[in-house]
């Protein structure tokens, strides 16, 4: 099994797996467990921006390999970790306009090849997961590495770019339900035959439906690269191109067509069903129009990666990044707010017509983080110190309109359009000059400009690690001009034990820039600041390839922002989470087993000391991946995996109208049930360089709610797919 996490020794290479093409090779001592196999390994160009085994990193660190995301079969990045601890993908259902993800109860800001990567309001051109090598979470404040950062953690996408090491080619063909198709390769060459030029070619197009009417996941990606390396200097140049056309699977449900007729979902005010439907709503469908929604978005992406060795201490490594995104986004839904709230009369006509939003939008990014990295003796330390700088430019626009309660505001005519029995005629879509009329502009531009400094210390068997970050944040808008100075640290001691035992302990800062005036106190808007202390361990028995990784976190960040309707203001309110993570892989031979549990509290709490549940985030969530491979006999190529997911209930709090059109004395509760889903694999692996693999995602076509908000709506969760591929490498 090629799972994420640790370190292993090389006499654990026999059971790595059956995709281990990649894994290095060579002669050594089963006792030198600082040796590790490539896949799984943390990389410089990675969330750590180190190689230091993650036995050995007192944080938190989980890798999935592109072997994996096969094996799960995985759509998109959010499937892609729905097997790690700590993490909640798919918090809102699938998803096609972007892939949000939360670390220890906070949304997580996603980076690929350490430069941030999406901006803004759902402008971007999400990555598609056939182009990356693997995806790398590092849990808890990441500032002193990153600048801003929410303190649960980031998702870190490393792409796939020519080297010595990835010459092999590949052509996949892939069919599924949902008249899902797609043509995938990798291509790599030795241009100079020395391995001094070589070049990749990755591509992707697809031609999909999804599981909602009208929704497709079309795409077309081109990823080549190009890189030269001698030994002593590489350079590598990374192109991307990304189109694709879709919609949003995001209908906003009613409740009052879906929690009300549930077991599932619980709400605390009987009146907000009073005048519910007897029926509820089909899953898969659609309250836009096909003639108006659409989600297509474009990205040009520039990459560039440069190391050299200047001698046996110094060395450089950076990136460089240019990337013009694209997005033409037009939405309906049904309005949720206005007279007649709930939404939907028993007949299953919305009360307050439909909401009609979109326009043009996007966002351009020149970015560079550049670091130089020292290895030496001070008396019995080693230091291996990290030095970077880190510059960015992002400019982000939209031009859009939001036109509530339509056709109300425009005829005065009620809706006509049915939930249970909807009509696509076009007739309730505001005219185009309407529509255009009521677009408005919007620009931003954020500039950060920062210097970091972290020395990782070894003592013996002790590690000891610390950092500081000066980040220089300034953003503009039309009535803003704001700048943030802010100084992250972190700290961190971990020892390694002779039999395999390494406790550690770790603090670390977290802050992000909040853009505008508290209208009631009016001063500018603080930043929010994080912070966390974690406890922990991990344990490799010495010469196995057997892992357990147990840690305790409690982490807060305040600041946060309430909107108003005046503008924003800071109330004093906090985030405060404390959980306990638990990730394990046991290899017993041929049978691997991968297993996650993770226990969350996480609150936010006012300046009074009440405190609601953070919405939408499950306290408990465990998952557990089982993988048999065959090494000889019969059977050899041939693997069967079987997994399943448990998420456990979530809910929301907050205002609602009753049927009687009033708010309701007191916030609702909104409690959605837990669930669990199972996903299998069978794949078999020809002599001939084919394989053949056929993937199962909720084999039970288990029907539920990802989460239902006290706002109004409700999310389903992502039916039966079926995926089967056909694979040829050579």
């Amino acid at each position: 099994m090629r799972r994420f996490l640790f370190s292993v020794s090389l006499s654990a290479l026999a059971i790595s797996g059956a995709h281990a093409q990649d894994a290095s090779s060579g002669n050594g001592d089963d006792a030198e467990i600082d040796q590790i196999i490539v896949i799984g390994e943390t990389k410089r160009f990675g969330a750590t921006k180190s190689e230091t085994p993650i036995v050995e990193t007192p944080r938190s660190v989980s890798i999935i390999t592109s072997d994996e995301f096969l094996d799960f079969g995985a759509l998109t990045l959010s499937n892609v970790l729905n097997y790690t601890a700590g993490v909640t993908g798919n918090a809102f259902g699938i998803a096609t306009r972007g892939d949000s993800a939360t670390i220890r109860g906070l949304d997580a800001p996603e980076y690929q090849d350490n430069l941030q990567v999406n901006f803004g309001f759902f402008n971007n051109a999400r990555a598609d997961i056939y182009t990356l090598e693997q995806v790398e979470v590092l849990k808890g404040p990441a500032s002193v590495l990153y600048g801003q950062a929410a303190p649960g953690g980031i998702v870190s996408t490393v792409s796939k770019i020519a080297g010595q090491d990835k010459l092999g080619k590949e052509f996949l063909g892939t069919a599924g339900n949902f008249e899902r198709y797609q043509a995938s390769l990798d291509l790599g060459f030795d241009l100079s035959g020395d391995g001094t030029w070589t070049a990749r070619f990755v591509g992707v197009y697809r031609d999909s439906g999804t599981q909602f009417d009208f929704v497709d996941d079309d795409a077309i990606v081109i990823a080549p690269s190009l890189t030269y390396d001698n030994g002593r200097t590489s350079f590598t140049a990374l192109f991307n191109f990304t189109d694709r056309n879709s919609d949003t699977d995001s209908q906003f449900l009613p409740l009052t067509a879906t929690a009300c007729q549930s077991d599932q979902v619980t709400i605390s005010e009987p009146n907000v069903c009073a005048n519910a439907p007897a029926q509820q709503v089909d899953p898969s469908v659609f309250v836009g129009d096909p003639a108006f929604n659409r989600f297509d978005t474009r990205a040009y992406t520039a990459t560039i990666f440069a190391t050299h060795q200047f001698n046996d201490i110094v060395s450089f490594e950076g990136t460089a990044r240019y990337r013009d995104n694209e997005a033409d986004y037009f939405q309906s839904w049904i309005s949720f707010t206005g007279d007649g709230n709930p939404r939907l009369n028993a007949d299953g006509t919305p009360t307050f017509g439909r909401t009609f939003f979109g326009g043009p939008a996007g966002s351009d990014q020149i970015a560079v983080d550049a670091r130089l990295r020292a290895n030496f003796n001070t008396g019995i330390i080693n230091h291996e110190i990290l030095g970077g700088v880190n510059y960015q430019n992002v400019e982000t626009f939209s031009d859009q309109a939001f036109l509530s309660g339509v056709p109300f505001t425009l005829t005065g005519v009620p809706s006509t359009f049915n939930i249970f029995d909807p009509v696509y005629d076009g007739s309730e879509i505001p005219p185009a000059d309407v529509f255009d009329a009521a677009r408005f502009l919007q620009e931003d531009e954020t500039v950060s400009t920062d210097f970091y400094i972290i020395d990782n210390m070894t003592i013996g068997n002790l590690i000891v690690n610390a950092g500081i970050r000066y980040s220089s944040v300034n953003s503009r808008d039309a009535s803003t001009d704001q700048e943030d100075n802010e100084f992250p640290i972190t700290a961190g001691a971990l020892y390694k034990t002779p039999f395999g035992l390494n406790p550690y302990i770790s603090y670390a800062q977290s802050f992000r820039a909040t853009v505008g005036t508290d209208v009631v106190a009016g001063t500018p808007l603080l930043p929010r600041r994080g912070e966390q202390l974690e406890i922990g361990f991990k344990y490799q028995p010495p010469g196995t390839a057997n892992y357990l990784a147990v840690a305790y976190f409690d982490l807060e960040e305040d600041n946060l922002v309430d909107f108003l309707a005046t503008g924003s203001t800071q109330p004093g309110l906090t985030i405060e989470a404390t959980g306990v993570e638990v990730e394990g892989i046991l290899n017993l031979g041929d049978l691997a087993f991968d297993f996650d549990f993770r226990y969350l509290d996480a609150d936010e709490v006012d300046e009074n000391g009440g405190a609601l549940p953070r919405p939408s985030i499950p306290s408990t969530a465990a998952s557990l991946w089982a993988l048999w491979s065959p090494s000889a006999g019969q059977l050899d190529g041939f693997r069967l995996g079987a997994g399943f997911r448990f998420v456990g209930q979530n809910e929301s709090n907050g205002t609602a109208f009753l049927a009687t059109n009033q708010f309701a004395p007191s916030p609702i509760r909104v409690v959605t049930d837990r669930y669990i889903v199972f996903d299998a694999l069978v794949s078999y692996a020809f002599d001939n360089g084919v394989e053949a693999s056929l993937n199962v995602r909720n084999i039970g076509n288990n029907e539920f709610f990802t989460t239902c908000l006290s706002r109004g709506d409700c999310f389903v969760g992502e039916e039966r797919t079926i995926l089967g591929t056909v694979a040829y490498r050579f």
